[in-house]
């Protein structure tokens, strides 16, 4: 048995009934590769008879199929490290498991990696899901573009090939998963996109919707962080402690300059400066913002250097064929 040289990833929950087609789509794509495969099944915590589905094509596919199933949902990032730890291929692809990707652009994905790339994103040009999903994602697209430089017109898009330096260098936890390209990125890989058909979902229900959006914007602001300031972070604490003494600066000049035209100027009608409440609202205002900015990015600094990626999920059993041979 030959070791893989592509690894599908497919996080799943509740898909049952795609599994059996996206089976036999991928097999049908990956077979015109001509390479060596494997897939990847990650349940993420199904309520469905998913896991037995996965079973059953195990049975069926021992040499090729590979399934993890999680004790209970942890979430797309943590199934995807997963995937990540377990996945044998030197070039891995990502995609989801509602048949909504098109297996049968694996192989021009691949001959993009092969013109220098090391990640190749798939960018659904013509989105086959309703509004509540797709406006909010254009959005959000928009603004990540803009702001990091990266220019990819689908970040959220799960369909994605690495090659396995990539994988193996970018830290994901939380919900950073659809920042891959962000933080790898930042590490010196190259990146791009290539436009796939995308189509409708036909069974299932979708797990998102427009409620990601404020948690991806949340998770942006932290990607932000680690990759523009974590290593100077002074850039970004001293820019903030500039602005807040300024503000203090000019709130205690003008509150100085009451008491003086008070004191020397006898101009009594001015009240007592300590009785103010802008002075008390000001210094408690500083002292808060400060403390929620600086705990958050702290404890966003340790959790990083501290991170252990196998602390993101609890693996129940695993099924799969057991090599004692490998060759190229």
């Amino acid at each position: 048995m030959k070791t893989p040289y592509l690894t599908i990833i497919i996080p799943l929950l509740n898909e049952a009934d795609n599994l059996h087609p996206l089976h036999e789509r991928l097999t049908n794509s990956l077979k015109q590769v001509g390479k060596p495969y494997e897939i990847v099944f990650i349940d993420d915590g199904s309520q469905d008879a998913s896991f037995s589905v996965l079973e059953s094509l195990f049975q069926q596919d021992p040499d090729h199929a590979r399934v993890l199933q999680f004790r209970r949902n942890f979430g797309k990032t943590a199934a995807l490290n997963a995937g990540f730890i377990h996945a044998q291929g030197e070039v891995i692809i990502t995609m989801d498991a509602d048949l909504q990707d098109d297996p049968a652009e694996i192989p021009a994905m691949l001959a993009k990696l092969d013109e220098g790339y090391d990640l190749v994103a798939a960018w659904r040009v013509d989105r086959q899901d309703p509004v509540d999903k797709t406006l909010p994602s254009r959005i959000f697209n928009a603004v990540v573009s803009r702001i990091t430089g990266v220019h990819l017109h689908d970040f959220n898009c799960g369909f994605k090939t690495y090659r396995r330096a990539v994988t193996n260098s970018v830290k994901l936890y939380g919900e950073l998963h659809r920042f891959i390209p962000v933080l790898a990125h930042q590490q010196g890989f190259r990146i791009t996109e290539l436009p796939v058909q995308h189509h409708p979902r036909l069974a299932g229900v979708s797990k998102y919707g427009t409620g990601r959006l404020l948690k991806g914007f949340l998770d942006f602001g932290m990607v932000l962080f680690l990759t523009g300031y974590l290593k100077r972070p002074l850039h970004l604490f001293g820019a903030w402690g500039l602005f807040v003494l300024g503000l203090g600066a000019l709130i205690n000049l003008y509150l100085a300059v009451l008491w003086m035209l008070r004191e020397f100027g006898g101009m009594t009608q001015i009240g007592a400066i300590g009785t103010r409440p802008l002075l008390i609202v000001g210094v408690l205002t500083m002292i808060l913002g400060i403390q929620l900015i600086s705990t958050g990015l702290l404890g966003e600094m340790l959790r990083y250097f501290n991170f252990n990626v196998q602390d993101e999920y609890s693996l129940k059993q695993v099924l799969e064929k057991r090599f004692t041979e490998y060759e190229k």
